[in-house]
């Protein structure tokens, strides 16, 4: 029992440590029905529940009870496929902010910032901390000009992008 209080106790200090997102601007004015449809992931940070996954698609559509559907899929690396299914909703807000809550478990909910969004063609993604991070687009490839321009605003705003992974695509 002690154990397990000890590491409830340690889990303030861990999440203090990673550098939060609340500085970050959210785009405003976000129509969520011009989000939904495929989204490939172009680049990542390491997260434990994407690690070795290439091929990676988040496809968003409508869901009857007015939330979002979100299905993330990708390929392990012994060519399995991998899935996960979830369900988001639009934090509401007066300037319509690019915020999302996202939950793939239960009524366990995690912050989906969108804080870069180009014409709902290219996305920049992150959570509650600067651990998070995706860069998302409707095609499976970016130009190398489009991904340096991303990559230098993802370093502007204080993400480590020496740590990017880039998945491969179709």
């Amino acid at each position: 029992m002690k154990k397990y209080l000890s590491i409830l106790f340690l889990i303030p200090i861990i999440m203090s440590c990673a550098t939060s997102t609340k500085d970050l601007t959210v785009v405003k004015n976000f129509e969520p029905e011009k989000y939904l449809g495929k989204w490939y992931e172009i680049a990542r940070l390491d997260h434990s529940f994407e690690r070795g996954l290439d091929y990676v698609t988040a496809t968003y559509s409508m869901r009857e009870d007015g939330k979002i559907k979100v299905l993330n899929e990708g390929v392990k690396s012994d060519g399995t496929q991998s899935q996960a299914e979830g369900k988001a909703y639009v934090k509401k807000s007066e300037d319509k902010a690019g915020e999302l809550k996202v939950s793939f478990f239960l009524f366990f909910y995690a912050k989906y910032r969108i804080i870069f969004l180009d014409n709902y063609e290219i996305a920049v993604v992150t959570s509650s901390t600067k651990n998070y991070l995706w860069i998302l687009a409707r095609k499976p490839q970016l130009s190398e000009h489009e991904l340096r321009q991303l990559e230098y605003f993802c370093g502007q705003n204080g993400f480590d992008t020496e740590k990017l992974i880039y998945p491969k695509q179709k």
